[in-house]
């Protein structure tokens, strides 16, 4: 540092070069002045009352450092969006923020980024923090405009970018107005439902730029133009989930999703709705703009459009714009050819069609899911799986498309019990009168089908009082919805990260809950027969009945494991950040203790209320795993318990459960216990080893680079729904 009478010169830890007067005042200092890199504790964004702009700007190439055309800044809406423009133009956009993250960007809660707006002063200023020292982080903007985020953990490397290397999606405006890309997609562009390409020939060609155009006028529209008075049926909305939102939406204060489509159907203007919890409602008059289907997180949109005149014209399917005749032509081929392929194999009869759903036998029900879902990959499975079909005398229940938007009322926002990583869920009432839940897999979206088949197959064959249970399914018209019982009390998360309802977990709960849990992966494991690894137990993939008994759900990622195997390696790493073992992140080892690790991060969240992933731990730690080590070490370990349950407690079970936390959590597969011992140390029946202490302390960080290098992302409570080499 430089000092004289008059000013001084400093260079912060962070990187912040700072002049400043005899009083210590800045004068002057390098973050407001940023080039092509954003590092912590740094701000780019906008001052709507001086007009001033702080964005990043790249450099012309790699070698020259002049300015180049990307620059990477904030809009100053109501929700703010990060873009990256091409001199004027849009090229990349992150989605409207809700408060913790840029809902347009898959998996990004977790990585440390903050916004503050101040509608007073009228700044908007995005920035990041460095998680407490414990790594180097920073943003950056490259000469050939891709937005990265690079991370140092004992080398460089980037876990995210924009846009995506192989995802051409995620540039501005691919698919034009009105169009929805999918890079999963054979041709990654489509139009919305009620709409069809501007022109046939450049669409044909793969030049989606300028988008689709309505088909039919909205009902709305025509009652207006109407020269008297007429009754004319209203419109409707078309749901699409996982979605990125389009840019350019209006903010509209109502206080629900209710009043938010209340208030879109009343103003003809509207062209489509979404209500976020987080932000509010948002409605859309102009063109929808840079619609993105996405593999994970994302959000409900609601397409408004004439309920008569869609799929009427023509005999023309709407949402693939392929007619009728040539889908029945292709059907009827692909039902030839596995007729053909299985020679020999007889069709089981259907029984009797009984009110608005039938029986069938399993083999039925799959051969009902093949035809619905180009089922034909159904065959390549191998042959103990097909056994296992064969050989289950189960019964499921097939249910019609009808029976289930009647049971949910149309799937209506108000019914929602959740967003998972394969589709919403929602609370449904069949005419019975008994309750259920509906998993509604995205109509519009090539994710989870392998997740489908995979959920029919285990629930079927597993049946035990700790793992939820399966109703049946429905494939009709395209769609792939699991009908579940219902459960009251939701998902463990729903109680265990609520600052109001967490105090209704008493420790007498929570270790009934924890217990219930270990007996369900005990069946899993050792008693099912058929030896299965969950894959992504997590808090919010434990539902509780009305007793509060806990029930393993969601086994979309589950792997079953043949004859003796102990473990195997799979080349895509599937699951949730925070939750997988070092083995399965660092080399796609899977094992049993792959859940051991899982139960273990589970039972310390339970005790403290406190998630994992969670960056506000004190003292420097970096996670949950790495604080319960710490309080244990000093003899604290009861200062990890909910403050909320601190007054009634067991000690020795919370210490107890506690100690078992940290063995499961151990690095190395091989020094945790199985759950079988689990079980038993849970129930005081055997001693309990001093656990070692985990150097994966960056494990949280590790997870996201595996994940970026495959493709693949899963954050906090969404799981990655990618899901190859089983």
């Amino acid at each position: 540092m430089t000092k004289s009478n008059y000013s001084a010169a400093l260079l912060s830890d962070f990187g912040n070069f700072v002049l400043q007067d005899r009083n210590a005042v800045i004068m002057w200092e390098s973050f407001d002045e940023p080039t092509d890199t954003l590092l912590p504790n740094m701000k780019i964004g906008v001052n709507v009352k001086t007009g001033k702009k702080r964005n990043l700007i790249s450099w012309k190439g790699e070698d020259d450092p002049s300015f180049g055309s990307f620059a990477v800044g904030l809009t100053p809406e109501t929700a703010p969006q990060l873009f990256t423009w091409n001199g004027s133009s849009p090229y990349w956009r992150s989605g409207q923020w809700d408060k913790t993250k840029f809902i347009g960007i898959p998996g990004m809660e977790g990585r440390g980024s903050n916004l503050q707006q101040d509608n007073i002063q009228g700044t908007t200023y995005y920035s990041l923090d460095n998680y407490n020292n414990y790594f180097f982080a920073y943003d950056f903007i490259s000469s050939q405009g891709y937005f990265m985020a690079v991370l140092w953990v004992n080398e460089w490397w980037t876990y995210w970018e924009a846009p995506g290397p192989t995802n051409p999606c995620d540039i501005y405006g691919y698919c034009g107005p009105f169009g929805v890309c999918n890079p999963l997609n054979s041709s990654m562009c489509k139009c919305l439902k009620g709409f069809k390409p501007r022109s046939d020939e450049e669409w044909n060609r793969g030049n989606w730029t300028r988008g689709c155009l309505r088909k039919m006028e909205l009902n709305c529209q025509k009652s207006a133009n109407a020269a008297a008075p007429t009754t004319i049926k209203k419109d409707t909305f078309w749901q699409l989930s996982q979605i990125k939102l389009p840019d350019f939406a209006d903010f509209i204060l109502v206080d629900d999703a209710k009043g938010c489509q209340s208030w879109c159907l009343e103003n003809c203007s509207c062209l489509a709705f979404s209500y976020v919890n987080a932000i509010g409602c948002m409605a859309w008059s102009k063109d929808l703009l840079d619609t993105q289907q996405l593999s994970m997180d994302g959000e409900d949109l609601y397409i408004r459009f004439a309920d008569a005149g869609v799929g009427a014209d023509g005999g023309v399917d709407a949402d693939t714009g392929v007619s009728m005749r040539t889908k029945l032509i292709i059907s009827l081929s692909t039902i030839s050819c596995i007729i053909l392929f299985g020679a020999g194999i007889l069709i089981c009869s259907l029984s009797k069609w009984r009110g608005k759903f039938r029986k069938m036998t399993i083999l039925g029900l799959f051969r009902s899911v093949a035809t619905a879902i180009r089922s034909e990959k159904l065959l390549k499975e191998t042959a103990w799986k097909e056994q296992m079909k064969e050989d289950d005398a189960s019964k499921l229940v097939a249910y019609d498309f009808d029976s289930i938007c009647l049971a949910t009322d149309n799937f209506d926002a108000e019914n929602k019990l959740g967003q998972g990583g394969f589709g919403p869920v929602y609370k449904g009432k069949l005419k019975d009168g008994k309750e259920i839940a509906a998993k509604r897999l995205s109509s519009s979206s090539g994710q989870g089908l392998t997740e489908f088949k995979n959920e029919i197959l285990l629930i079927s064959k597993l049946q035990h009082r700790n793992l939820v249970r399966l109703l049946g399914c429905c494939t009709e018209r395209e769609e792939k919805i699991l009908v579940y019982e219902y459960l009251p009390n939701k998902s463990l998360d729903a109680f265990l990260f609520d600052s109001k309802e967490k105090a209704k977990l008493s420790w007498s709960v929570r270790f009934h809950i924890i217990q219930g849990v270990a007996r369900g992966l005990l069946y899993l494991h050792h008693d099912s027969g058929l030896r299965v690894i969950h894959r992504d137990l997590k808090v919010s993939n434990i539902l509780l009945d009305e007793k509060m008994n806990p029930k393993i759900s969601d086994f979309g990622l589950a792997r079953m494991f043949e004859g003796s195997q102990v473990m195997v390696k799979t080349h895509k790493v599937v699951g949730t950040h925070g939750y997988m073992s070092p083995e399965y992140v660092m080399g796609g080892t899977i094992s049993e203790k792959s859940d051991v690790y899982s139960f273990g991060v589970l039972l310390l969240e339970i005790i403290s209320s406190k998630k994992n992933t969670s960056s506000d731990y004190p003292e420097q730690h970096l996670n949950l795993m790495a604080y319960a080590w710490h309080l244990w070490c000093e003899g604290r370990g009861l200062d990890l318990m909910d403050e909320a349950i601190a007054d009634a407690f067991s000690s020795s079970e919370v210490m107890r459960c506690i100690q078992l936390g940290l063995l499961c959590t151990q690095d190395h597969a091989t020094d945790r216990p199985n759950m079988s011992a689990v079980v038993l140390m849970l129930n005081g029946e055997s001693k309990l080893s001093q656990p070692k202490q985990s150097t994966y302390t960056f494990q949280s960080l590790l997870a996201r680079k595996v994940q970026s290098q495959e493709g693949i992302r899963s954050m906090n409570n969404i799981t990655i729904t990618t899901v190859e080499g089983r």
